[in-house]
């Protein structure tokens, strides 16, 4: 509240879940052997049963599925780096479209990093507000302590909104029943 600017915090790229082939494995082989995938083996398994025992050529990727997401394989990859001044002002522009945004994760599919500097060709696939998830602790190899100082670091901000609209808007607190209920659903 009250600044023209907002921060990124953190960025991440989803990466699908691909194995490639050695000319000698069947693709149950190729994630059975996969550090990750592995550990969602049947239901990876069940979802590709027509191709389980295929062997992939050398080289041959094939993608496990186009969703990206974590509990299907999917690899966060940090790009903390890459946040800039020129990313600052797409996510400033596209929030301070409406008066009252304070705090919120964009799950944007681009073209690429730099079309979205430009603000060209992305697309915002879901906006997340204060009760998301904070994504950037997982694809960064925080330790335990690194995360939970991250998510902490986050809370204090919507604690600060939470009085800012207090004062300024109004906007009553809730009531600890309310966010149990709330935490609860």
């Amino acid at each position: 509240p009250n600044r023209e600017k907002g921060i990124i915090t953190g960025m991440l790229m989803k990466e699908m879940p691909v194995v490639e082939g050695d000319g000698v494995s069947t693709l149950s082989d190729l994630i059975s052997n996969h550090a990750i995938l592995r550990l969602n083996y049947d239901n990876i398994c069940l979802r590709h049963k027509a191709q389980i025992k295929k062997v992939l050529p050398a080289g041959k990727r094939f993608v496990l599925s186009h969703a990206s997401n974590r509990s299907q394989g999917g690899r966060l990859v940090n790009l903390n780096h890459e946040i800039d001044e020129k990313l600052c002002r797409v996510f400033d522009n596209l929030s301070n479209h409406s008066r009252h945004f304070y705090y919120g994760r964009y799950d944007v599919k681009c073209e690429s990093l730099e079309a979205l500097r430009e603000g060209r060709n992305f697309s915002i696939l879901e906006y997340n507000g204060s009760g998301a998830g904070i994504q950037h602790v997982y694809g960064n190899r925080l330790s335990l302590w690194r995360a939970c100082y991250t998510i902490v670091k986050h809370w204090e901000k919507l604690y600060q909104i939470s009085r800012y609209n207090k004062r300024v808007h109004d906007i009553a607190y809730w009531k600890f029943s309310e966010g149990r209920r709330f935490l609860n659903r």
